[in-house]
């Protein structure tokens, strides 16, 4: 272990990944329109600031978020190592209560918009359906953000296979023949099974299966970091700045084509590894700067990400509603929606971290006792 190894308190760069991540997760989804799409209706012209903005934002995708969590996850196992059954009942209960109240608000809140934007009817049918609550609970589809939850208690079942990774740093290269049975098999399950109930259970299925390289590359990550000195990874910083910069290129080469059409691009190879790896890479390279000075305000903010992450779309909503109708760019939606929806939202959960009956909804506090859900070893 050496002496800036990550037992050795704090760690202002894992805080800046994490409300990083949160704040792009806002910016991802206001540099779109209230129906997800790019701005189809705008010329060329007017979506290339948004699907700019969009591709640099995004270098933070969910991804970074489940490997931070996991990376968090090893080092409080390494610290206080516990069983099996122990660790994923204290998971169940940290992330599948708050979820399970979201999912339950989301559900009811979805109404609002959907009255507002004309479509309420659809949505109150498809909440008397078991198969829609299904969806919502299991696959976390009852917003656009919150299947990170369930995506994220899937992986950590498998937590045993980082910890081998974390012992073994080169097992963190099995990302690239993970994605790969994700960028070959996703075509053929959405081909086979479109318009079919199974579709979004098997696709997320292959998600996981395809995100244990995710895990895997956390635990090399953190590996690294124990069996490395800063001077060795000083020297990894430019080979790894060289690499994430030209995977920012391909996205942007991949951007082009999105702003042209005005339809999102699922077919583009280079964009997808572009995607798909610039978490990594981005983690790495502030692995490599973990020794610098990173401003202590940063740790102090981290805290709020997961509320940030949860709750933004309370007020994205809100921005959507009042401009529906309205004549407006595509950059002036984007400037407006993100100067209401991140300070609101990061009030809103300032106010719930504040307060002991509500800041466990974002992830902060103590959880609500119920008999069925103690926390392991409490009587």
């Amino acid at each position: 272990m050496v002496a800036d190894g990550p037992d050795t308190g704090r760690h202002t760069w894992i805080d800046a990944l994490r409300l990083f991540a949160g704040v792009s997760m806002v910016g991802l989804h206001v540099t779109a329109d209230a129906q997800g799409q790019p701005f189809p209706e705008a010329d060329p012209a007017a979506r290339l600031a948004p699907m700019v903005l969009r591709a640099l934002l995004y270098t933070a995708r969910t991804e970074l978020f489940l490997m931070i969590s996991i990376m968090l996850l090893l080092m409080t196992l390494s610290r206080r190592p516990r069983s099996y059954g122990t660790v994923m009942a204290e998971q169940a209960r940290r992330l599948l209560i708050p979820f399970v109240f979201w999912t339950a608000a989301y559900a009811f809140y979805n109404l609002l918009k959907a009255r507002s934007l004309g479509y309420e009817a659809e949505v109150f049918a498809a909440l008397q359906q078991p198969v829609t609550w299904a969806g919502y609970l299991l696959l976390g589809d009852v917003k656009y953000h919150m299947h990170f939850i369930p995506t994220l208690f899937a992986l950590l079942l498998f937590f045993p296979l980082f910890e081998v990774a974390e012992r073994r740093p080169m097992m963190g290269l099995f990302v690239v023949p993970a994605l790969l049975l994700k960028q070959l098999v996703d075509p053929l399950l959405y081909a086979a099974l479109w318009d079919t109930e199974i579709l979004g259970y098997a696709v997320r299925a292959l998600k996981v299966l395809s995100y244990l390289g995710y895990g895997m590359a956390a635990g090399a990550v953190l590996g690294l970091w124990r069996q490395t000195t800063a001077v060795e990874r000083q020297t990894w910083v430019g080979p790894i700045a060289l690499t994430a910069s030209v995977l920012l290129v391909l996205k942007l080469i991949g951007t082009v084509k999105v702003i042209a059409t005005g339809r999102w691009v699922y077919d583009n190879p280079l964009a997808f590894w572009a995607d798909y790896l610039m978490p990594v890479a981005l983690l790495i390279l502030c692995l490599t700067l973990a020794h610098k000075a990173w401003p202590a305000g940063l740790s102090r903010l981290s805290k709020y990400a997961f509320g940030l992450y949860l709750c933004h779309p309370v007020f994205l909503d809100l921005a959507e509603m009042a401009l529906a109708g309205r004549d407006v760019t595509p950059s002036q939606s984007v400037v407006l929606e993100l100067a209401w929806t991140l300070p609101a939202t990061g009030c809103f959960v300032w106010t719930l971290s504040h307060h002991k009956l509500t800041a466990w909804t974002v992830g902060l506090g103590s959880l609500p006792e119920f008999p069925l859900l103690r926390r392991p070893g409490k009587a």
